[in-house]
């Protein structure tokens, strides 16, 4: 049977309606350092196929990935890790039924933007 209250229903809320949160920003930004550090895992196992393969396909990949591309997406590398690995933590806290009230958990996700900020940095600087 056809609906014919489908004009005068409201709409589902949706993007545009809702403020962006911390919190709901940190958790769409750890699925996108999920996603992002596929791209260096892939990279990684390039570099290490051809090594693999013979000198040419060496040469080839380590050209690349001492490149300043190949630095700069191992730099964002990890700087996903970090993140993923920090926001992942927070996130097994939060299963636990820990640090659920909001401001809580605006404070957690401040603490991961800036602790994974600074061990990006120390990363960097010590290797």
């Amino acid at each position: 049977m056809a609906d014919v209250n489908r004009g005068n229903r409201p709409l589902s809320p949706h993007l545009s309606i809702y403020r962006p949160q911390l919190t709901s920003m940190t958790s769409i930004f750890t699925r996108v350092t999920g996603n992002a550090l596929i791209v260096g895992a892939l990279m990684i196992v390039w570099w290490f196929a051809a090594l693999a393969s013979g000198p040419d396909a060496y040469a080839r990949a380590n050209g690349f990935m001492t490149s300043w591309f190949g630095d700069f997406i191992m730099f964002g590398s990890v700087a996903c890790l970090w993140y993923h690995t920090l926001a992942g933590i927070r996130h097994l806290v939060w299963d636990s039924g820990h640090m659920l009230d909001v401001e809580r958990s605006e404070l957690a996700g401040q603490a991961i933007i800036i602790v994974s900020v600074l061990l990006t940095i120390f990363t960097v600087i010590v290797l």
